[in-house]
């Protein structure tokens, strides 16, 4: 938060040199009755333009905001992104008559995967299982320097990395992923053997 507000001269040129603004306004409250941060970025470059923290999200709280970035940019606002609360819809038409507001799809896309995810989330952890103990492999491996030990030393890292890596819901089935992943090694580690002919 704190460089994306630091003046530091580039956020102009790098707005001049995409030619236009796609803003986005979104707020977010970490509990009920807790202030909500409210931040205005730009859906291009994906720079912070305007945060604030407020008790209220009025329409008449919102909307000098947006027209205070919409006033300071230095290349023409072409629309606004935002969830479908009504004080934020009437704070854009207030603020910003004529742009386009194209209501963020994130918030639909997360509540309709939500089945699939719970699901997905469920199943992860059974496809874990099949490839615990590469601890012992990997402690039978050390002082070896062959290039079989090499190999199966960059197996074991690629299982590593697809265990740790979750994706980004609603957008990734992290499980699934893994799955994908753990049979594309899985094909390979067949591969090898068969040319080896073990």
């Amino acid at each position: 938060m704190a460089l994306s507000r630091r003046n530091d001269g580039r956020l102009p040129e790098t707005l001049r040199r995409q030619g236009r603004v796609i803003l986005a306004l979104d707020g977010r409250q970490p509990a009920v009755g807790h202030e909500v941060l409210w931040g205005v970025r730009d859906c291009l470059s994906g720079a912070v333009l305007l945060a604030r923290r407020r008790l209220g999200s009025k329409r008449d709280e919102l909307a000098p905001w947006l027209r205070a970035v919409a006033d300071a940019v230095p290349v023409p606002l072409r629309a606004v992104v935002a969830d479908g609360q009504a004080s934020i819809r009437r704070a854009v038409q207030r603020a910003l008559p004529g742009i386009p507001h194209q209501l963020c799809q994130v918030p639909d896309l997360r509540e309709a995967a939500r089945p699939i995810y719970a699901a997905d989330r469920h199943a992860k952890p059974e496809v874990k299982k099949q490839v615990r103990g590469m601890r012992p492999l990997e402690r039978a491996l050390e002082g070896r320097a062959d290039e079989e030990a090499e190999a199966m030393r960059g197996y074991c890292l690629a299982v590593r990395g697809a265990l740790t890596d979750d994706g980004r819901p609603p957008l990734c089935a992290s499980g699934l992923r893994l799955q994908q992943r753990l049979t594309t090694m899985h094909r390979s580690i067949k591969r090898v053997r068969a040319e080896k002919g073990a």
